[in-house]
């Protein structure tokens, strides 16, 4: 299946794209998600343990279940002051 994956801030800056298609298999979950984004885009590896999905505007579990159908949007980490 394909999964786009909407990029925000630091995610989209690292990653060189505001939008990423993704191929898993059926039955994937976030956490099977988070490894293939970091494989895909190396740069984005050293944010992803601390990026929340949010899956249907939902956060979402490591565990949750993805489908074409699903909106998903990564959601880094963010500093301020």
């Amino acid at each position: 299946m394909r999964v786009r994956v909407l990029l925000f801030a630091v995610a989209r800056q690292l990653a060189g794209c505001d939008v990423a298609e993704i191929e898993l298999p059926e039955g994937s979950t976030v956490a099977d998600l988070r490894r293939v984004l970091a494989e895909r885009h190396p740069p984005l590896a050293a944010i992803l343990a601390q990026t929340r999905f949010a899956v249907d505007a939902e956060y979402a579990t490591d565990g949750t279940r993805l489908s074409e159908k699903n909106e998903v949007a990564c959601i880094p980490p963010v500093s301020g002051g």
